[in-house]
């Protein structure tokens, strides 16, 4: 039985997580959305990504106004106001894509916990990359926050950095 959640597909077996392998990549990522305080409020959509030099950018969350029930695309028109991602990576995926697709958030602090290798985090080889969150909100404003890392392999790295007005903090910890 698998479960999806965004950015990471679960396995249940004998209603346990089997535990990522000995070895394996761990992505621990923190994302805060902030209350913000007007008349009308709309949860945001949020792009999650990694770039890398030489290296096609990969989608590993994308958080949207998605139904399953509604019908076809009915919130990927709205996909393209986070501009960024959507020139960098977004414009060429087909929506839903498994174990990347979100519903919106509400205010707060959300956990994402990702393995290399598996389904939308890849396995990252030694390099310089960038962790980056995008956030557009209708009736509201549009915040991209970029998060540089350098990963030896094997050490484990963290990275954090905070938006000010879209976005709140945006944090993570890769480890081997």
């Amino acid at each position: 039985m698998h479960y999806r959640i965004t950015g990471l597909t679960v396995a249940m077996l004998g209603g346990a997580a089997l535990a990522p392998a000995a070895g394996a990549q761990t992505l621990d990522l923190t994302v805060t959305i902030p209350k913000i305080s007007v008349a009308e409020y709309h949860k945001p959509y949020v792009a999650i990504w990694l770039e890398k030099e030489g290296v096609a950018p990969r989608t590993i969350a994308v958080w949207y106004d998605f139904d399953g029930n509604s019908k076809e695309g009915a919130g990927t028109k709205w996909l393209r106001d986070m501009r960024t991602w959507w020139r960098t990576v977004g414009r060429t995926m087909s929506f839903p894509a498994d174990g990347v697709t979100g519903a919106t958030r509400a205010p707060g602090t959300h956990k994402l916990g990702l393995v290399g290798g598996r389904g939308a985090m890849p396995a990252l080889t030694p390099g310089s990359y960038t962790l980056i969150v995008e956030a557009a909100r209708e009736v509201g404003g549009r915040e991209v926050v970029r998060v540089p890392f350098v990963w030896n392999g094997t050490a484990a790295v963290s990275g954090k950095a905070a938006g000010t007005g879209e976005l709140g903090a945006v944090s993570f910890t890769l480890k081997r």
